[in-house]
């Protein structure tokens, strides 16, 4: 039986490396809609929508049917994220979209076509799709939904490690201040704040290695899945 797995979290809790080695593990679909939030940043910078912190919400609404997102697999397998075409992946995880995605995934209308979106990846099931809003608005359903939980030093380390490691170095004070500005917006937010669904599992991994991480996923997949 094929089911939806929801996995949801605070930035940089690492929910999205678990969830894309989860999908690859069980042979289902993996969709990164933090990638498509950062697509659209990305879209909203290049067209003067957003700068300096602030955001031109009715200018970027007004562009949303111009705005396409869509993912490819390279050589390696890795899934990369594409605007209008055009491969961003790489583009969308520097700290110029980090500082303003908050902001853009905020507007009410963003949300709703993304969400949209989202939820015709899921129309078959067999699919994991990690978040902010994806056990509670996109796929309230699903039949196994996990919220990752870490502290902001530990997930400001990691994101850290992450910039240098695609040769994209970053103050970690500045990461750090960044990862609490985001948790800020994304949990006060009108329209689909982040929180943790009432049934949803807590998987708290700051002190779990990825290996220790997967292990735990995939027992609750199997005792869910069957």
């Amino acid at each position: 039986m094929k089911i939806i797995v929801a996995i949801d979290g605070y930035s940089s809790s690492g929910k999205s490396t678990m969830a894309r080695r989860l999908a690859h593990e069980i042979g289902y679909l993996y969709v990164d809609s933090g990638a498509m939030y950062r697509a659209v940043t990305l879209y909203a910078l290049r067209h003067g929508f957003a700068a300096a912190g602030r955001v031109d919400a009715e200018g970027l609404i007004s562009d949303l049917p111009a705005i396409e997102i869509s993912f490819a697999l390279d050589e390696a397998g890795n899934q990369h994220t594409l605007l209008n075409g055009e491969d961003v992946e790489k583009e969308i995880r520097g700290m110029e979209v980090s500082e303003m995605v908050s902001p853009v995934a905020a507007i009410p209308e963003v949300r709703r076509r993304l969400v949209s979106l989202q939820q015709s990846y899921g129309s078959d099931k067999g699919i994991v799709m990690d978040g902010r809003d994806i056990g509670t608005t996109v796929f309230p359903g699903a039949e196994m939904k996990v919220f990752v939980e870490a502290s902001p030093e530990v997930r400001a380390r990691r994101r850290l490690l992450e910039l240098e490691e695609k040769g994209m170095p970053a103050d970690y004070d500045e990461v750090y201040a960044n990862i609490c500005e985001r948790d800020r917006i994304d949990t006060t937010r009108a329209e689909s704040p982040l929180r943790k669904a009432d049934d949803a599992l807590v998987l708290d991994n700051d002190n779990l290695t990825r290996e220790q991480q997967m292990a735990w996923l995939l027992e609750r997949f199997h005792e869910i899945a069957g």
